[in-house]
This record gives structure tokens, C-alpha cells and sequence, in this order.
């Protein structure tokens, strides 16, 4: 950028005197845009480091600030504040949005129900969140940044306190300073001051900062304040904080004037990342060898079919079905193609358009793709062969292609009758995966922490092409569950238990079936899709499913009902209980259970900002009567993050206080730390608590996930 602006300068400098022509004009608009872009990115660089307090929210030590970290970071971080250990997870979905979420442990106060039983110290679980009300992307330089917040605004709210807070940050000095307004357990004006001495050197104490607060939190009188932690000889925090490699931060500071408090963290931009390592191992985009020579004596169709099926199979997409019809006196081209390996679609039809380019006879005119998963068609693209060579000369460009050929509805194969099958096969009978996987419960009364380490074992395939069958075995290699009743003792579900006992399902060391269940698909045109499901669909349930899904293409919006009858399974091996616990009081009784579910799903994305919404409603399988709401933010790396939320009739009681399910979740893919591109997932999903309200049995793989991810366009 430099030398552009040297040039500009020089030719500036030469041609003064002289009038500019409209073309100049315009050149040099573009070019002081150019600078100015450059400049702001600069500016935005050169911001001194955003810093996590204690409760894992930008800010100093104890008080928030009102900046915020980049759209799609993630953090995971911990404590010592004297007295207390502090535990957190951070997102950043949005650049308006900050949220976070702790594990606060009373060190030294035993738990008054169950410390004694083996829960140990109190604890506190706590939700925090915050918005941006003047965000860096208004650029108003003379403004500062201005957010309000909550912290523990869900739960008990022991700790719960509202804000509002500015902040200005001054990069030319890498100074900043905040001033800030509480209510709860912040009480009153707060601010804070960070100086990061070095940052506008290229030193490894580039991110070293001096960091000082006026702590504003009530310790004295705050009725849920641990004892150890009232007298207070300073308000004032001060101390240093070190971001090393820009993922890890390290503070130390003093606290209350008496004591010394230390927090580290990891940080990563889960969000936005192309992952760990370059995909050295996917295959390069097809360019050669070039093939246009049409059918005939020199060119078989029998070669040309296994020609395209290696071209396939090489980029990593398996072709499956191939016929050649003529039509009105033209040949056209029909394919299936299934894709076990890409997530993002743009990237698969990106490959399947450059083999088409490459590789399609002359004498033909059109080729159509139906994209297949899970035995259902999903999609089709249909290509003009001269648009295609046209594509491949240069002539037509990406955007161009792209609108000459869209997505469109699933089109049907000609049949074997109207025409000639060049290549045909069949879906494989099973394929074989083994992974780990965890399971974690909070708040056991014997113990803060209890989880399972098992390992699982997935195989699955086709039967008769058509049918997706599904199996799993787990065995579990390190677990602390056992002894884990599935009874809150303290706050008794008065439901069917349903799923408040799940952990039970995961405390045997024998190898255990979970699944294994058989289902078929069919697309039946115009955007409407069908599902039949029948097997032991998870641990927990076994049965029959129903589901009928409206989902046209290039549509934001769905709609579909689904209908399950299942049965409660025991807790190990394959047999059913057929009598369910329930609670009436104090009372423990074991009713006759069948499970009954059904729903309206409603779904809608809206891709200008990455969010996707479900709306459940209908019976859930406690016979409550409801809906559950769920929306997500999903990323471009494949990161999906969401939060939900339940409403049903179901007069749950929690600490005297009716309860409604809600709980957040989070996916991650896989190929973030492979060399290769992959479609597997690793996701975790955490409920407030764990109870029977608005519980779902899953019933196999569901339509609108089929669809949705043959459909991606990060």
C-alpha cells in the first residue's frame, strides 16, 4: 500500500498543472478509499488487547469494561479470587453480544444440604451477558464505547447485578479508561484504567498491560457474599496482565486490598478460524487431463462412465449413478453424486463444475447433478455443456456459472427405460467409525463434577440402497457416575422421570448398545420430504417415528410435524421398563409409560447475520404440552452456537421458584485440527438443570438435518 501511495504521489507531483480526466478521478477516489481502508484496519490492529475479568467478560479484574472481543471468539479460563475459585467459558457471537458463563466455588463453606455427603464446598452456577450499545463499527471517534450488562442474571442469582458502562480507548497512547454505573452486587460508580506500554513495538510485551480498578462490588453488606470475603481495606485493584501469542492470558493482581488474585485463560477465534493446519491433504481442484472427444468408436461410453467415476472418487465425492438419456434429439447427461467429505457446498459443486468442464463429451448438451444423502435426493444442478467449456476457457466467470446454474429441487433420474445406464452403484453396506466421547453432570450431591469417558463405536450403511440403518456401541474407560440415583433429592421432579435419570445410562462397564435403528427417505417433489424410522434410536428410548417436512430450496423458511411412539429402555442391555417413576408429594410411585411425542416444527434462517431459529410445539414425552425455542449462531469455520429455551404446562418447582428448561449448546467440526476437510462433529449441550420438563427421545436422523447440511453456503 505504501508504494501505491509513493506512485499516486509521483504521478501527482508530474502531472500538476495539467486537468485530470474523469478516468483519473476515479482512480484517484479509489485509491484514497484504498488508504483510508487501510488506515482504519490499522487503527483496529493497533487497539490495545481486550482482557477477561474474573467472570470471564472483558473488562479488569472484577468490573467489566465495555469493549468486546471479535465476532466468534471463544474462551475458557479460571481464578483464584480469594475466596473463591472461579471457573468460565466465553463466546462472542455477535460483535454487540458478549456472553459467558461460571462456576463459582465458596472455598472453605461446605454446601448446607449435601456438602456433608460428598458435594464439598457451596457453588454457584451463573449466566452473564452483555450489549453493545456504541460498538467500534459505528466509528464515532470522539464517542466512547457504551454497553450495559448482567452478571448472574439466570439461576439463583446470588450474585446478580446490572450495569451500564463507557469506555475510551485512546490507541495513540495505548491507554484506555472506563467508567461505569451498578446495581445488585455492584453497587454504584466503578471504572477502571489499563496502559499497554509496548504495544506499538514488535516485542514479545507487546500485550503487557498495567491494569487498576475501582472495585464497586458490595462485599460488606451483600447478604450472599462468603464470609471470608467482607472487610475490604482498598477498593482499589491494581496489577498487571500479560496476552501472550494472542490466545493466552495470564493477570495477577491484588484484591481488596488484603489479598492476591490470579487468572489465566485460553482464547481462540473458533469462529472464524480455517483451522489449525492448512488442508494440505484434499485434493487440488480438477484441471487435467482435458477430454472432450464425444461417444462413439474412439470414445466408449463405458470408458467415459469409469473416466468420470476416478475423476470423482479423486476429489473426494463418490459418483453413483449415471445415465444418458436423448431427449428431443439432444443427449443429456443425468448424475448422482453423493459427498461424504465437504461441509461447505460451494466448495463440492466448485469441483463437480470443474470435472464437468474437463471431462464432458462434445456431442452432449446438458448435465444434470442431483446431489444424495442418506438415500434421499436433496438437490440438482443443472449445467449447459457450452456454458460449462465456456467456464473452463475463462469466459465465464464463477458468479456467472453460478446464476446460469442454481440450486433447484431434486430432479428424478430418467428411468432404466428412457434411458442408457453408463455406471451404477451400489450404497455401501456399512462403514465403520470409532471415537471418544464425554459426558458431564454438575451439581451431584456427591460431588460438584461427575462425567464419563467412553468409547464409541458406529457402524453403518445401506440395505437395499435405500434403506440408512444406524448402530452404536458404547464402553465406558474412565467414570466417576456411579452411585448417581437420577433423583434430585432437594427439588423432586413431580414428571414421569423421563430423563433426569439419563446419567444411569452411563454408568455400566459393559459394552452397551445405544442405537440401532433402520430408516428410509423420500423426496416427494416440490420441496415436500418424507421419513420413516423405526429401532432403539438411543440409550435412553427405542420405538417408531413418523416425519413429513416441507423445505423448498433456497428457501430460509421449514416446516414439518413429526409423531413418535417409544418405549422406556433399561438401563443396561436391550429390555424396556414398562412401569415409569413418578413422584406425587413425598410419595414414589411406578405408573404403566408408553411415550408419546408429537410436534409442529417451524425453522427459519436468515442469513445476513448467520442465525437460525427452531420453534418446537406440541406433546413432549412427560405428556407436558409446549414448545421449545431454540436460536443459534453459526459461523463460518462451522462453529454453530445456541441458546434455548422451554415453555410448557409442566409445574415444575425449583428452590420454590416454577422452572422452565433452557440450556445452551455448541458444535464444533472436526476438520479444525485435521489436514483434511471432514463433515464429523464434536458437540457439547449443557441444560440450567437437569429435568423432565419438555424432553424429547431422538428418533433417528432427521430431515431438516439432511437437507440443511447438503445445503451449506458459509
Amino acid at each position: 500500500m505504501k508504494h501505491i501511495c509513493l506512485i499516486f504521489l509521483t504521478l501527482s507531483s508530474v502531472t500538476k498543472g495539467f486537468s485530470l480526466s474523469s478516468e483519473d478521478d476515479s482512480a484517484s477516489c479509489l485509491l484514497k478509499d484504498l488508504i483510508l481502508v487501510e488506515k482504519i484496519n490499522q487503527k483496529i490492529k493497533d487497539t490495545p488487547p481486550v482482557f477477561y475479568n474474573f467472570s470471564m467478560m472483558a473488562g479488569y479484574y472484577t468490573m467489566p469494561s465495555a469493549r468486546m472481543n471479535t465476532p466468534g471468539m471463544t474462551a475458557l479460563g479460571g481464578a483464584f479470587a480469594p475466596p473463591y475459585n472461579i471457573y468460565g467459558l466465553n463466546i462472542q457471537p455477535f460483535d454487540r453480544i458478549e456472553l459467558s458463563a461460571n462456576y463459582l466455588v465458596y472455598k472453605g463453606i461446605i454446601e448446607p444440604g449435601f456438602g456433608n455427603e460428598g458435594f464439598g464446598d457451596d457453588a454457584e452456577r451463573m449466566g452473564n451477558i452483555k450489549l453493545g450499545i456504541l460498538t467500534p463499527s459505528e466509528d464515532i471517534p470522539f464517542l466512547p464505547l457504551i454497553s450495559i450488562g448482567a452478571q448472574d442474571f439466570i439461576g439463583t442469582k446470588r450474585f446478580n447485578a446490572q450495569y451500564v458502562v463507557a469506555t475510551k480507548t485512546f490507541a495513540d497512547y495505548n491507554f484506555e479508561c472506563t467508567l461505569g454505573w451498578g446495581h445488585g452486587r455492584i453497587k454504584g460508580f466503578f471504572g477502571g484504567l489499563a496502559w499497554s506500554p509496548f504495544h506499538h513495538k514488535k516485542t514479545f510485551f507487546k500485550n503487557l498491560t498495567l491494569q487498576a480498578e475501582y472495585d464497586a462490588n458490595d462485599y460488606k453488606d451483600y447478604p450472599h457474599e462468603h464470609p471470608s470475603g467482607r472487610t475490604v481495606k482498598s477498593p482499589v485493584n491494581a496489577g498487571i496482565s500479560f496476552l501472550a501469542f494472542e490466545y493466552f492470558q495470564l493477570s495477577v493482581s491484588s484484591l481488596r486490598g488484603e489479598k492476591a488474585a490470579v487468572a489465566g485463560s485460553f482464547r481462540y477465534p473458533l469462529g472464524t478460524t480455517k483451522g489449525f493446519f492448512a488442508k494440505t491433504n484434499d485434493p487440488k481442484t480438477y484441471k487435467s487431463p482435458v477430454d472432450i472427444e464425444p461417444l462413439g468408436a474412439i470414445r466408449l461410453e463405458e470408458d467415459f462412465a469409469h473416466e468420470l467415476a476416478y475423476a470423482f472418487g479423486d476429489q473426494g465425492l463418490e459418483l453413483y449413478k449415471a445415465h444418458l438419456q436423448f431427449h428431443l434429439g439432444k443427449k443429456e447427461l443425468w448424475l448422482t453424486v453423493v459427498n461424504n467429505r465437504y461441509r461447505d457446498h460451494s466448495l463440492v459443486k466448485e469441483r463437480i463444475q470443474n470435472i464437468l468442464a474437463a471431462l464432458t463429451p462434445s456431442d452432449i448438451t446438458s448435465v444434470t447433478v442431483t446431489i444424495e444423502a442418506t438415500a434421499l435426493p436433496c438437490q440438482s444442478y443443472r449445467f449447459e455443456v457450452q456454458d460449462l467449456y465456456r467456464y473452463r476457457q475463462g469466459t465465464l466467470g464463477p458468479f456467472e456459472l453460478q446464476t446460469l446454474s442454481p440450486m433447484e429441487e431434486a430432479l428424478p433420474l430418467p428411468s432404466e427405460y428412457e434411458s442408457i445406464v453408463l455406471f451404477k452403484r451400489t450404497q455401501p453396506i456399512w462403514t465403520f467409525t470409532l471415537r471418544p466421547r464425554f459426558i458431564s453432570f454438575f451439581g451431584n450431591t456427591q460431588g460438584k463434577f461427575k462425567c464419563n469417558l467412553s468409547a464409541v463405536a458406529a457402524p453403518e450403511g445401506y440395505l437395499f440402497n435405500d434403506y440408512y440403518y444406524k448402530t452404536l456401541f458404547s464402553y465406558s474407560i474412565v467414570s466417576n457416575t456411579k452411585g448417581m440415583t437420577g433423583v434430585d433429592r432437594l427439588n423432586p421432579s413431580h414428571m414421569f422421570v423421563v430423563r433426569s435419570d439419563s446419567m444411569k445410562y452411563h454408568q455400566t462397564n459393559t459394552l452397551h448398545p445405544e442405537q440401532a435403528f433402520i430408516q428410509r427417505s423420500w423426496n416427494l417433489k416440490k420441496g415436500f420430504f418424507y421419513r420413516l424410522a423405526t429401532g432403539f434410536f438411543e440409550a435412553a428410548y427405542a420405538g417408531a417415528a413418523t416425519e413429513f417436512l416441507y423445505y423448498p430450496v433456497n428457501s430460509p423458511f421449514a416446516i414439518g410435524v413429526e409423531c413418535a411412539t417409544v418405549w422406556k429402555r433399561r438401563y443396561d442391555g436391550i429390555g424396556f421398563f414398562y412401569k415409569v417413576r413418578k413422584f406425587d408429594g413425598t410419595k414414589v410411585e411406578h405408573l404403566p409409560f408408553t411415550g408419546f411425542q408429537c410436534f409442529l416444527d417451524l425453522y427459519y434462517d436468515y442469513k445476513p447475520l448467520c442465525m437460525d431459529c427452531k420453534i418446537t410445539a406440541g406433546r413432549f414425552l412427560a405428556k407436558d404440552v409446549g414448545a421449545r425455542f431454540e436460536i443459534g449462531r453459526y459461523f463460518s469455520s462451522g462453529m454453530r452456537f445456541s441458546l434455548w429455551y422451554a415453555l410448557t404446562n409442566a409445574n415444575e418447582k425449583l428452590n420454590g421458584h416454577r422452572y422452565h428448561d433452557k440450556g445452551f449448546a455448541f458444535i464444533l467440526p472436526l476438520d479444525v485440527f485435521m489436514k483434511q476437510s471432514s463433515r464429523n462433529y464434536v458437540g457439547y449441550a449443557m441444560s440450567a438443570w437437569l429435568r423432565d420438563q419438555a424432553a424429547q427421545a431422538d428418533t433417528g436422523k432427521k430431515l431438516y438435518s439432511i437437507l440443511s447440511e447438503e445445503r451449506v453456503f458459509p
